[in-house]
């Protein structure tokens, strides 16, 4: 089974919070499994026009691990509370 990542690029909308965010999330990704690979950090544009404000990336051990995760009662509270303070896009891709 290959790996999958979560990609989510992120806008924040409220500092304050997302450091609570951010004290949620850590611990669920944990426990499900996931690493960071990217997380915060300088992000430069290499083509095109895409300039995230924040890029996250994780790694899990399948697409099915990264589901159980987003899906978790752990990640429940962090999930909804990053819905109300940033704009984000998120996605899962398998990995080689």
């Amino acid at each position: 089974m290959p790996p999958a990542y979560v990609i989510a690029e992120t806008k924040v909308e409220d500092p304050a919070r997302y450091d609570d965010y951010r004290r949620l999330a850590v611990p669920s990704i944990e426990k499900h499994g996931g690493i960071y690979i990217v997380r915060g950090g300088s992000v430069e544009s290499l083509v095109g026009d895409w300039n995230p404000e924040r890029l996250a990336v994780v790694r899990f051990d399948s697409v099915e691990r990264a589901k159980e995760w987003w899906n978790s009662p752990e990640y429940s509270e962090a999930r909804q509370l990053r819905s109300t303070i940033t704009r984000s896009r998120i996605i899962v891709a398998e990995g080689v």
